[in-house]
């Protein structure tokens, strides 16, 4: 038998097969076969993503939080991706999950095919976070969580008799996804559409904390809730449907923490008003910050709806999930109310449902009292920075954390600090002039070894700027 070979784009056809028409391409048009040439590597500008004022890290393999380069180093994932890879890369226990279904089936509509595994995680999931009885709506992603989340709140209150209820409320220094609708909803300043394209939205209150609510006692307390109210208030309670807020801010500042009392009186604020709650937990949710909700830091914080995302895939599938209290749930099949929001053809998917379980396994499987310690050690070793050169606040609980910088370290730290092997996700965005800094969140399954390097490294990388002045 003679050689077999794929005839290539100096073969003057198209497919390479017995028959093939030869194919010349007129001036300046592209044939089939352009597409397939080894050129050398694409071009990074082609692809249409974010990118940063320093060199991609060229990672070739990586396990659990630590990322191995091309060039043999090791760096240590001290932001956990973008916030989300929780347990680490390389789970057994996701791998194990994702092939056993694949063997069963790779895609089944919720619609047409019977979700056993979806339910199975509705159950875990609504049991791990303290709202066992809850009903759930599993999407692909944080940004389609909030845009269903508020598609549901508009049913709920419509339900219950409020037909003009359609506004949705949020604060000057939040962030609710990435989709034309999120961004003109919420604040974050960097992110805001142009007026013309913020379809007449935007923030309705400050948030409670100083860049953005600066007062004569100089810090927030309970007692800045009463913005919520006057927001609510100025539209005219039959115009609103919920208010829309992290119970603790992620990136756009950096890790703020409310006032304690801040959350409770909001919701209070709320039911007098028959306003409801949705909380964005995309970031924060499921252990984050120390607890499986940051809202469980207070008491009487409970929202009516709560959308978690990140934590829950882990940076292993794209996914999002709204929760929903069981005394509202039955609202949505009321005869009065509209048809539930398109959830999307991947929506319920049993792969992403499968991932997930495996996320909660190994959540579920962390020693409590060592991971709480944990958090301890990284903000103690995060906190001793205070003071340092180049370093206005240190702020933070659990596993998140974020260092504020003097303006104009933030990319000089984040470089020397991927010299002594630990990556950092920046903020930026709070107060003007805006502030900046490092979001600070290693993956929940880190060890005590792995956050002395992470706050060793940090630290060097801040006296190694000092002295360069």
């Amino acid at each position: 038998m003679g050689e077999r070979r794929c005839p290539g784009p100096s073969s003057g056809t198209a497919g390479g097969g017995p028959g093939s028409i030869a194919r010349t391409a007129p001036p300046g048009r592209t044939t089939r076969e352009d597409f397939f040439v080894d050129r050398n590597l694409p071009r990074r500008e082609r692809l249409l993503t974010s990118a940063r004022p320093l060199p991609d890290l060229d990672v070739v393999s990586a396990s659990g939080p630590w990322l191995r380069l091309a060039d043999g180093r090791r760096i240590f994932d001290g932001s956990s991706g973008l916030i989300c890879v929780n347990v680490g890369q390389g789970s057994e226990a996701v791998f194990s999950r994702i092939e056993q279904q694949f063997r069963r089936s790779s895609f089944g509509g919720a619609a047409v095919v019977r979700p056993h595994l979806q339910l199975e995680l509705m159950e875990r999931l609504c049991r791990a976070v303290g709202r066992p009885a809850d009903s759930v709506a599993l999407v692909t992603c944080g940004t389609l969580g909030v845009e269903v989340a508020v598609g549901l709140a508009r049913n709920i209150v419509r339900a219950r008799g409020g037909k003009r209820r359609a506004d949705i409320l949020t604060s000057t220094l939040s962030y609710h996804g990435m989709s034309a609708f999120t961004l003109a909803l919420a604040g974050n300043g960097a992110r805001r559409p142009r007026t013309e394209d913020a379809f007449g939205l935007g923030p309705a209150f400050p948030a409670p904390y100083p860049p953005t609510h600066g007062h004569a006692q100089g810090s927030c307390d309970a007692s800045c809730a009463d913005e919520v109210a006057k927001a609510i208030d100025s539209r005219g309670a039959e115009n609103v449907a919920a208010i829309l807020l992290e119970p603790v801010n992620g990136t756009t500042g950096g890790a703020f923490v409310p006032p304690g009392g801040y959350l409770r009186r909001v919701s209070q604020i709320c039911r007098e008003r028959n306003v409801l709650v949705i909380h964005d937990e995309v970031l924060t949710g499921l252990w984050r910050t120390g607890t499986p909700l940051a809202s469980h830091h207070w008491d009487g914080a409970e929202p009516d709806l709560c959308i978690l995302s990140k934590g829950l895939g882990a940076g292993y599938t794209a996914v999002g999930a709204v929760l929903v209290a069981p005394e509202l749930a039955p609202l949505l099949r009321h005869k009065d109310a509209d048809p539930l929001p398109a959830l999307g053809t991947m929506a319920t998917h049993p792969l992403q449902a499968a991932a997930c379980l495996g996320v909660l396994d190994d959540l579920e499987a962390m020693d409590f009292d060592a991971f709480r310690a944990r958090g301890q050690q990284l903000g103690a070793g995060l906190r001793s920075l205070t003071g340092q050169p180049g370093i206005r606040e240190v702020r933070g609980l659990g596993h998140l954390y974020a260092v504020e910088l003097e303006p104009g370290l933030l990319w000089p730290l984040m470089e020397q600090a991927e010299r002594n092997g630990v990556f950092f996700y920046p903020f930026t965005g709070a107060g003007q002039p805006k502030s900046e800094g490092l979001v600070v969140a290693p993956p929940l399954t880190s060890t005590a070894d792995d956050i002395s390097h992470l706050t060793t490294a940090l630290s060097n990388a801040v006296t190694a700027l000092a002295h360069r002045g």
